[in-house]
């Protein structure tokens, strides 16, 4: 561990707090038609269990369901054993949606703003559960039953359910040689004086990741980076932006930038799902530096898997000039089982509800600003850090220890204030800080709200270069004495 870790550990014993060791939407409409998934054969019910049933809303062999963000209409429907019934699932939401009978090995699948139909029988009486099983979906609420045969009034029909099958682990093995995702770049500083048009292409992808040590975890990402990368803009340029989303995803994905002034930063016309595209352009009208992130119902779940970036638009007359330039931003991710819990592990929606993060950390894993990956630079140097907050749920309280932020742009705004201790962040916010490094030594950057420490909300900065006494000079402490300044 990098003593200046140890040193700082030590000094918040002494005040009293432990600290562990660092670890670290216009509907989109594709013209391809709905998809019908069916078993090879009729339903075989192989495990049975006794519920209470809701009361039936679809008594026909002709059933047409409703799917929006986040529901069935009707949740609750019962049908006949041994006749062939016709599944209508009309999608009235703004992404996909499908209805799965998972124990029937039946799907209908439909695109926003598009209709599936599909046939089924069922060979015998019994209950089962009905989901969407896009990820995230049924979490969120859609789910209902679906009831073959009529129940006695005092008897309900056997529920056929994976629920009853032995419960899975919460965690499963790690893929071999499975990394933290790589660290995104600064984008360079704009040197252009009249408005520029730009065509820029981002890429949603879904991709399993180490998270902490021995802990991973499936990130949603835009081009393959958490946060994903930095976009750069003068104030005036017009950008052409095209989102594409990987044809392995399993979800629909958007992008919404919060320096867009239009229909949902850009996010109504990028409902985008597993292998398609969506373009639109706008023009950077204010300065700032500005979040975006993924807008696709549950919008929390897609940000809390690591959907969020920056986009940087310069004022007319550009940034103060810098030495050097770095990119971190902050998020809470949520995990089933217990923090710590080694092996892959899937999202937690309960924990995300509950803003019970399992770990709070810079730059997509808690050790990615940490010892090989510490932020360098030299005595005498400035520095500036594009900081942003992607939450979904925690504001932060962004602080570089021993250091005093000379100009600070608070909540991303064009204009500056100076000498700053600490700066609140919202989740959804973004800063700029700007100091200049007199002293050599490592420099922890922390949410102040220091208990998110043990949970990997740190980074390091490494200034190498002279000895500053007239600024700073560390005293040699003899045996048995305390030490001081």
């Amino acid at each position: 561990m990098h003593p200046a870790v140890l040193r700082y550990k030590a000094h918040l014993w002494v005040g009293g707090a432990s600290l562990l060791a660092l670890t670290a939407c216009v509907p989109y409409a594709s013209p391809a038609p709905a998809t019908v998934r069916l078993a090879p054969s009729i339903v075989q019910p192989a495990m049975e269990h006794h519920a209470a049933v809701q009361p039936a809303a679809n008594l026909s062999t002709d059933v047409k369901i409703t799917a929006t963000e986040f529901k069935f209409q009707p949740s609750a429907i019962q049908v006949p054993a041994g006749e062939k019934v016709k599944f209508t699932l009309e999608n009235k939401g703004a992404i996909e949606h499908d209805m799965t009978l998972e124990t029937a090995g039946f799907t209908l699948v439909a695109k926003a703003g598009q209709t599936a139909t599909g046939e089924f029988t069922f060979d015998k009486p019994g209950q089962y559960q009905l989901i969407c099983s896009i990820p995230g979906h049924e979490a969120a609420g859609m789910k209902g039953t679906l009831t073959v045969g009529a129940a006695a009034p005092s008897e309900a029909p056997a529920l056929v359910t994976k629920a009853l099958a032995p419960a899975e682990p919460t965690a499963k093995p790690l893929p071999a040689g499975l990394t933290a995702v790589p660290q995104p770049q600064v984008a360079p500083p704009v040197t252009w004086t009249s408005p520029r048009t730009h065509q820029v292409t981002v890429e949603t992808t879904e991709i399993p990741a180490l998270l902490a040590d021995g802990v991973g975890t499936t990130l949603w990402t835009f081009n393959g980076t958490v946060p994903g990368p930095m976009l750069r803009v003068r104030q005036g340029d017009t950008v052409e932006l095209t989102l594409k989303n990987s044809p392995n995803s399993k979800a629909t994905h958007s992008i919404d930038l919060h320096a867009v002034t239009g229909p949902g930063g850009g996010a109504k016309g990028t409902q985008v799902p597993p292998g398609g595209e969506a373009t639109f352009t706008f023009k950077a009208l204010n300065p700032g530096v500005y979040v975006y992130h993924c807008a696709t119902p549950m919008v929390a779940h897609h940000i809390a898997s690591g959907m969020y970036g920056l986009i940087v638009v310069e004022p007319e007359g550009g940034l103060p000039k810098v030495d050097r330039e770095f990119y971190v931003m902050q998020g809470d991710m949520y995990l089933q089982g217990e923090r710590g819990e080694q092996g892959l592990r899937e999202f937690s929606m309960d924990k995300m509800l509950d803003e019970r993060p399992d770990y709070v950390v810079f730059n997509g894993s808690t050790g990615a600003l940490v010892n090989e990956g510490a932020l360098k630079a030299k005595v005498g140097e400035t520095v500036r850090i594009f900081f942003g907050d992607g939450g979904p749920n925690l504001t932060s309280s962004f602080h570089v220890i021993g250091e005093v932020f000379d100009r600070v742009y608070p909540e991303g705004s064009s204009d500056p204030v100076h000498n700053v201790q600490t700066t609140l962040v919202p989740a959804g916010g973004a800063t700029i800080v700007d100091f200049k490094l007199e002293v050599p030594g490592t420099y922890m950057l922390v949410d102040h709200s220091l208990g998110r420490l043990e949970k990997g909300g740190a980074g390091m900065l490494e200034v190498e270069g002279p000895e500053n006494p007239e600024v700073f000079h560390a005293d040699h402490v003899g045996a048995g004495g305390t030490g001081g300044h």
